[in-house]
């Protein structure tokens, strides 16, 4: 039986994936990227290490609203029920 809603779920599970990789990067980046220098170099931003808050404070925000925009553009509601199944 070829079900429409395992590709669905398998793009939407790649999605997922590629959702993750984009924070760890973003995360990665920022951490050590602004983070790998002698603490005395350091910027702040709002009292916070400007690496620490890039990658934990400004990448949160980011991601909330990437994630809130992929799932009202790419995700789509589906049945859970068995399509044409018995109903005993």
């Amino acid at each position: 039986m070829n079900d429409p809603r395992f590709k669905i779920a398998h793009r939407e599970a790649v999605i997922g994936v590629l959702l993750v990789l984009i924070n760890f990067a973003i995360w990665f980046g920022f951490a050590y990227g602004l983070g790998s220098a002698d603490p005395k170099e350091y910027t702040y931003v709002f009292g916070f290490p400007a690496w620490f808050f890039y990658s934990c404070i400004a990448g949160t925000i980011f991601m909330i609203l990437l994630i809130i925009f992929v799932i009202k553009v790419f995700f789509r509601g589906m049945p859970f029920d068995d399509e044409g199944g018995d109903k005993s």
